[in-house]
């Protein structure tokens, strides 16, 4: 399955991102990854999540982003969740149309049983009537 937390820049996508991710570890069964344009957030990730900084492995299009992504998921089958702090920005998505990628998760995530949470700097009112049933937080 996909969710996201929708809403523009600086209205607490990451911080609900974080709550969530943290407050899943409890029930977790698997293993669980939190990907990020930094290391920064850190210390604010319990430390059963791991984190990865995307930024260090040179993704430039959504297609390498799409592989990067099974890679990790050919390299863990206890994979459970898989959450996204800034997508458009580590999906290489930016001013560009997300549903092909979101597609692509979702057929990941019935073919490998994993759950994706996507942090979504775009307004609720901009993305594709196709995907409003994804969100689980709007901001």
């Amino acid at each position: 399955m996909v969710q996201m937390i929708v809403g523009n820049k600086g209205k607490g996508k990451t911080k609900q991102l974080l709550d969530k991710v943290n407050s899943a570890v409890q029930d977790a069964q698997g293993s669980i990854v939190y990907l990020d344009k930094s290391g920064k957030h850190m210390y604010e990730l319990n430390n059963k999540v791991r984190l990865i900084d995307v930024s260090e492995y040179m993704i430039t299009n959504s297609d390498e982003f799409i592989g990067f992504i099974c890679g990790i998921l050919s390299q863990d089958r206890d994979l459970q969740q898989m959450y996204f702090d800034s997508f458009l920005k580590i999906a290489c998505l930016e001013e560009k149309d997300v549903m092909p990628v979101i597609e692509k998760l979702e057929k990941i995530s019935e073919q490998f049983k994993v759950d994706f949470v996507l942090s979504v700097s775009r307004d609720e009112a901009e993305l594709p009537e196709a995907l409003k049933s994804k969100i689980i937080v709007s901001l």
